[in-house]
């Protein structure tokens, strides 16, 4: 008896020391995936925290926990209201990350332990909008009872809606919002950012400071046939980068995300495993590798983090828009831009348009056409402008596209039909969802006699 309670004393103490073994190696070298997880949930709650305004234990309940990997259930946060910083870890101290917020810059994970260089960064916050007269010039809409119908079936806008906006001829003819938000809450586009960095880019080809030709981008692809990749095969996603767009894992996507400090630079470095302009890629690395394109061009810091605003946000009239950089001062231009529904409106507007705005060219000549103009490699699924593209079963108009974000983010685009459905919400890949249903009907509704 005494031997075997001796036994079972011994065998406790090797599991009591494997088990602190265990946690204080978690704790001094946390396993990369947790860092990613933790990365995530502070980044999530501090853009929603300080920029939407959102209480920080629901955004982890909702946003990160209930539709996430089962790890991030066991996240817990800090907020420091004071500072404007966020941590994350998991159980509360394992495999901590950090997120810090600049005033119209919006967060930055900070994963090297070290926010000075981010926190050194900001820009003017956006400017209260005018409320006075109609949509766009102003606050008011003109609804359509049609389509407030079809905006009240649960089916049609799909599971976790956030904001409708319904856009026909230049006015808002219905919207719906989800409980809790409102036509003032900034929300995450995530790849739809795709979109908003080809038009700005756009601002630029159209004042000559660059072209869909430009080639040998960086000086770490001179020595090697990555300076044969042209800024028209980037924006095609036909750039021959290697780059693993899998979520869920520590994937390439998600190391840039939440574990590297310079996004860009990590995903320029990638290599060359395929001839530019012979295969599709979807990556959200080209997506920063984009951003850091035109604001090199710009070349000056403090321009290119008020360019977005002076030739894109201000000129449509667009004030609650906040694009968010990482730690080095490069825009996220992949994933990281917050607006309301109805200046998401704006931009798909602009785009119905041909890139005109009150009789002024935002866009140059025929850029708006390439984004429903499929790539060469994708087989009709993506442009050749950072959009998407409806399949020919959905019924909608040759010349339709839409921005596309991760979690049910569309801003569905049909210029020849004057006509732009903004669909956001929380319905993951998971979910048997689609706005195409929803534009569909829309459509039929908005252009019956």
């Amino acid at each position: 008896m005494r031997l075997l309670i001796r036994i079972v004393k011994i065998v406790l103490s090797v599991v009591v020391i494997s088990l602190v073994g265990l946690g204080i190696g978690l704790y001094t070298v946390p396993p990369e995936l947790f860092r990613v997880g933790s990365g995530y949930a502070a980044k999530i709650v501090c853009s929603n925290v300080f920029l939407a305004g959102r209480d920080s234990d629901e955004v982890l309940a909702v946003d990160v926990q209930a539709p996430g990997h089962p790890l991030l259930k066991l996240m817990r946060v800090s907020v420091d209201q004071a500072d404007k910083r966020v941590r994350a870890a998991l159980l509360g101290f394992i495999a901590g990350n950090d997120a810090v917020y600049r005033e119209g810059l919006g967060c930055a994970v900070t994963p090297d332990g070290n926010p000075s260089a981010a926190l050194r960064l900001s820009h003017a916050a956006p400017r209260p909008a005018d409320e006075n007269g109609l949509w766009p010039e102003g606050g008011k809409i003109e609804s359509d009872q049609k389509v407030a119908e079809l905006l009240s079936d649960t089916d049609l806008v799909g599971p976790n809606m956030r904001a409708v906006v319904v856009v026909k001829n230049g006015r808002i003819v219905g919207e719906a919002y989800g409980t809790g938000f409102s036509k003032d809450t900034p929300l995450l586009g995530w790849s739809m950012t795709k979109t908003v960095t080809a038009t700005i880019i756009g601002t630029l080809i159209r004042d000559g400071r660059l072209s869909l030709e430009d080639r040998s981008l960086f000086s770490q692809w001179q020595d090697d046939k990555r300076a044969d990749i042209r800024l028209a095969d980037l924006l095609a996603m036909e750039s021959g980068l290697a780059f693993n767009e899998n979520y869920g894992t520590v994937a390439d996507v998600t190391r840039m995300l939440y574990l590297e400090p310079d996004m860009a630079n990590f995903a320029i470095i990638k290599p060359l495993e395929a001839d530019p302009g012979s295969r599709f890629n979807y990556s959200s690395g080209v997506g920063v590798i984009l951003s850091r394109v035109w604001m090199d061009r710009l070349g000056d810091k403090a321009a290119a983090l008020a360019y977005p605003s002076k030739a894109l946000f201000d000129p449509l009239g667009i004030t609650s828009a906040v694009m968010e950089t990482d730690e080095a001062g490069t825009f996220v231009g992949s994933s990281y831009m917050y607006a309301t529904a109805r200046d998401w409106a704006r931009l798909g507007l602009l785009l119905a348009n041909d890139g005109m705005w009150n009789g002024n060219r935002i866009l140059p000549e025929g850029f708006v056409g390439e984004m429903h103009e499929p790539n060469r490699t994708s087989n009709g699924r993506y442009s050749k402008m950072q959009t998407w593209l409806p399949a020919s079963s959905s019924g909608l108009p040759a010349d339709a596209f839409f921005l596309d974000g991760h979690d049910g983010q569309n801003v569905v685009v049909i210029p020849s039909l004057d006509l732009v459905v903004v669909r956001l919400g929380l319905t993951p890949g998971w979910e048997p969802y689609s706005p195409l249903p929803l534009v569909a009907e829309i459509t039929r509704t908005v252009t019956a006699p």
